[in-house]
């Protein structure tokens, strides 16, 4: 079963020692809630978490965020960031380009992520008829502006901390070795984007970031303050859009508190800053 203890080792030394290879193997930014994500060679981090992560979020007619779990689909929602703006393709479907900045007097619309009320943008024109099409349901895609505050939660956060449509936190940090060890307790090929992690850790042992309380990845602290409690979503196959039980039932085997299943860390970044594929990762305690 899975501890979660916050026991970080006896002394700081031997984790520093321990941790000498330990680094950033991949970075991940998800631009809408619940679509592809993105694999960056670097990336910078603003207040919200990385660059333009969970700026976008589809909503049903009445403001309400759609994802992965209702509409697997979205995972056929393919992601670029350009020099201009996002763009969203799928195959059958084309493609649609966002710009990065609504244009002036769009309309100003207040949408529900879990049990918080955000004001946000609506895209409408070609977004909405091309996620409509996509969900064959009516479907609209909104923007987070620098304006809107949706603060993290106070029991994990200190004042100002914030995040954009991600379900609570900046960051998620998921170690590769704990990855590929629940891969091997599950028959089927499994891909580490599944978790929809920010960072991927390699060179610790598995689940080594159990026990972390706060790194220095680079030049930035971050502070590991939940265990991150997995959905459906990780059932889904990035790649069709299809549906099944794994990993979640492996995992409720080995890594389960009371009624929910633990595989990776929620976290918070104490300041702005740049990240890149390579840099060191110390564990501060």
């Amino acid at each position: 079963m899975f501890d979660e203890s916050r026991d970080a080792g006896p002394t700081t030394k031997p984790i520093a020692r321990m941790l000498a290879r330990v680094r950033i193997e991949a970075l991940y930014v998800h631009p809408v809630k619940s679509c592809a994500g993105i694999r960056l060679p670097s990336a910078q981090l603003d207040a919200r978490g990385i660059r333009w992560d969970r700026r976008w979020m589809v909503v049903d007619a009445d403001g309400r965020f759609i994802t992965q779990r209702e509409e697997p689909r979205l995972a056929l929602a393919k992601t670029c960031l350009g020099r201009d703006g996002l763009r969203l393709e799928s195959p059958g479907i084309g493609s649609v380009d966002v710009p990065y900045e609504p244009a002036a007097g769009s309309e100003r619309v207040t949408v529900r992520v879990w049990d918080d009320d955000c004001e946000a943008v609506r895209i409408g024109g070609a977004a909405r008829e091309w996620l409509s099409a996509l969900l064959g349901i009516e479907a609209s895609l909104v923007f987070m502006p620098d304006e809107t505050v949706r603060p993290v939660d106070s029991a994990y956060a200190s004042a100002g901390s914030r995040v954009g449509f991600a379900d609570a936190f900046p960051l998620l940090i998921v170690g590769r070795a704990s990855f590929d060890d629940l891969a091997a307790r599950v028959a089927e090929p499994l891909v580490i984007e599944r978790f929809r992690p920010n960072l991927v850790v390699e060179g610790s042992a598995p689940y080594a970031e159990d026990g972390w309380q706060r790194i220095r990845a680079g030049e930035i602290e971050i502070d590991l303050v939940k265990p991150c409690s997995r959905c459906a979503i990780t059932t889904v196959d990035p790649a069709t859009g299809a549906t099944g039980h794994e990993p979640l039932r492996t995992l409720a085997t080995y890594r389960k508190v009371g009624s929910k299943v633990m595989f990776g860390m929620n976290a918070i970044h104490a300041a702005p800053g740049a990240l890149a594929e390579g840099d060191p990762i110390e564990v501060v305690r």
